[in-house]
């Protein structure tokens, strides 16, 4: 199905900007209030001088500027997904219907081909893009010009070919998200690590809090990174799963309903 590229790139940058929005409102109205209080919790326990144990809470692992970049990347993918997998749902819809309305024992002749395209010529515009009716308005076309079944049949595959190579560029972006995701994670590792060899002097001297702490996050980003990356990979599969269906599924339909009822005198 053909889209207005413009239009896509509008509907994934305000996804981006709301994605920003929700995420950083929902980390600064609940989850890192929640951490700091769960945090001075523990600071006070260890101040009382009792043995300090890091709290194993959502809010202290959910907590950094690594995981709530992952949530945004997440959420913006899914938006992404969502919108592809809706373009899928509606082109398989299509499928269900009978476009041609050619009876099992017709034959549809060269000269023929005109009057069965324009059923497809008068869909709405919205509908004329997608992948089945472009491949059998293409292979009646073909079949009407050059009087052949095979080079009918050769336009459905190059049609829907070419629909795949397209769907799957059109996926890099949600790759790219995929492969971003558990990066910010291993940023989140390295910035921790750094901060708790920082502080090593203050555990020598029994506060090991702050190397706790920047531990924690060492460890919680990568987690969460690899665990957001997994179900988005998931999604995508899914995704791509439907996308391939469709042109398998428009194949099949041009050649049920299509190629087998051509006939050259």
């Amino acid at each position: 199905m053909k889209h207005d590229r413009k239009s896509d790139f509008v509907y994934q940058f305000f996804a981006l900007i709301i994605s920003v929005i929700v995420i950083h409102a929902v980390y600064v109205t609940v989850i890192r209030p929640s951490a700091r209080a769960l945090l001075a919790e523990q600071a006070e326990r260890q101040a009382a001088g009792e043995i300090a144990v890091t709290e194993r809470s959502v809010y202290i692992v959910i907590k950094d500027f690594e995981q709530e970049t992952c949530f945004i990347l997440a959420l913006w993918a899914m938006a992404i997904i969502g919108l592809k997998a809706r373009y899928g749902l509606e082109e398989q819809r299509l499928l269900a219907k009978p476009l041609l309305e050619v009876k099992p024992a017709t034959s549809i002749l060269p000269e023929d081909a005109r009057k069965y395209s324009r059923p497809l010529q008068a869909l709405p515009d919205n509908k004329r893009e997608f992948l089945l009716p472009r491949a059998l308005l293409t292979a009646l076309q073909r079949f009407g010009s050059t009087r052949n079944i095979h080079n009918a049949s050769a336009a459905v595959k190059e049609v829907c070919d070419t629909e795949s190579e397209r769907l799957d560029s059109e996926l890099s972006m949600i790759r790219y998200i995929i492969w971003a995701i558990p990066s910010i994670g291993f940023i989140g590792t390295v910035r921790g690590i750094g901060e708790a060899l920082g502080q090593a002097h203050l555990a020598v001297a029994g506060d090991i809090v702050g190397v706790t702490t920047s531990l924690g996050v060492a460890f919680n980003s990568t987690f969460i990174a690899l665990i957001i990356s997994i179900f988005i990979m998931f999604l995508m599969h899914q995704l791509q799963l439907l996308q391939e269906r469709l042109v398998l599924d428009t194949q099949n339909y041009c050649d049920i309903n299509l190629i087998r009822h051509l006939q050259v005198r």
